[in-house]
């Protein structure tokens, strides 16, 4: 099975891509029969418009469009650029470690880092610290969107800029808390003698692919996860054995197989596997950041629960500090932890503000969609 068996817009998208990421130009007579408001359209909902701008321009295919989306990927990409270097002065002149994750990280290992695009930038950072980092941030401009409550805290700037400071790696991994045991003690699987630490290539790979899952078994992931795949593998080379027996150790052997598979052979040599094209269903339906609709039907599947139990489970609220859960929702709903007598209102609070966000009115209509 080959790319050609793909939806058209999908197709394109890929090709250009790949193109874009092995710096070779497209041909224009391929690029010429695309319907690129489709393949943009797409490339938006996977974070791959800069990549497809780039493609489509090297063809000889400049339009207003394309000028734009390239203009805003890079002009994105230095405003982060600019207050990622102030962040990370500031926390060496606190004596405060840190390690940057994720996007930070693998946009050096792209042709040119503002192709990989990101809504935010992930620092891990020394949680004992919290306060200070919170003056710190708030020092260069940005306001709290959220403190203290979920196992990363939240600033954002205006227009565009968002940073988020995990104090730990994993708090919660559905089917995998194995993987909050791995990470628990990070400190000791990163090197760097002064407070600016990194992870081995093959550790960054190990924590790349146990955070890809973690998206892909809750709401989804989307292709730009399986291009990050497809790029460091094909700059890095990993000491295969360690990073086998750390995936056996996890869990994660198949899931980093199968995403493998999928990487080379969509972006690669174009020849997939029917293993790879039910993936790419999935991760195609996904989006960068995944649907309300993946994550009602993976929970009911995990769990094996009807559609009833899913509804129930979604008025729970846990009132013991022995359910894992519990921290969560004191740290979410402090008011309510703290005044207990209010308990029995917390469910219809949640009601009265998953109506008002629209979460709720989406999670009825996907949970009536699931089989």
């Amino acid at each position: 099975m080959s790319r050609e068996s793909l939806r058209k817009d999908l197709r394109d998208l890929v090709y250009l891509v790949s193109c874009a990421i092995k710096e070779q130009k497209p041909d224009s007579e391929v690029v010429g029969a695309m319907d690129l408001t489709a393949v943009f359209s797409l490339a938006k909902a996977h974070s791959l418009s800069g990549m497809a701008a780039l493609a489509a321009e090297a063809a000889g295919f400049r339009s207003e469009k394309t000028t734009r989306i390239l203009s805003d990927v890079v002009r994105r990409h230095v405003r982060f650029t600019i207050d990622k270097e102030a962040i990370a002065l500031k926390l060496k002149e606190a004596g405060i470690w840190y390690v940057w994750l994720k996007g930070a990280v693998i946009e050096d290992y792209y042709p040119r880092p503002e192709m990989r695009e990101m809504s935010d930038r992930d620092v891990l950072f020394d949680a004992e610290r919290a306060q200070d980092v919170k003056v710190i941030m708030e020092s260069l401009g940005y306001t709290v969107k959220s403190f203290g409550v979920y196992a990363h805290d939240v600033y954002f700037k205006p227009p565009v800029m968002n940073f988020e400071m995990h104090r730990v790696l994993f708090s919660k991994m559905e089917d995998k808390n194995v993987v909050i045991e791995y990470y628990k003690n990070v400190k000791n699987r990163l090197l760097g003698d002064g407070v600016e630490k990194h992870f081995s290539p093959e550790d960054f790979y190990v924590y790349l692919i146990a955070h890809e899952y973690k998206h892909f078994c809750n709401y989804g992931t989307g292709l730009r996860s399986v291009l990050d795949t497809y790029v460091y593998l094909s700059k890095v080379t990993l000491d295969e054995a360690y990073v086998s027996m750390e995936f056996e150790r996890l869990g994660l052997a198949e899931f980093e197989k199968a995403n493998r598979s999928l990487a080379f052979h969509l972006f690669g040599d174009g020849k997939l596997t029917e293993e790879d094209k039910k993936m790419l269903e999935y991760v195609f339906s996904s989006g960068t950041y995944g649907t309300i609709s993946n994550h009602v039907s993976n929970k009911m599947h995990r769990e094996n629960w009807s559609k009833m139990r899913y509804a129930l489970s979604r008025f729970f609220v846990p009132i013991r500090k022995s359910n894992p859960d519990y921290d969560l929702f004191s740290r979410h709903y402090p008011f309510f932890y703290k005044h207990k007598f209010l308990m029995p209102l917390l469910p219809f609070y949640r009601v009265f503000k998953g109506i008002q966000s629209g979460k709720l009115q989406s999670e009825i209509k996907a949970l009536k969609k699931t089989k």
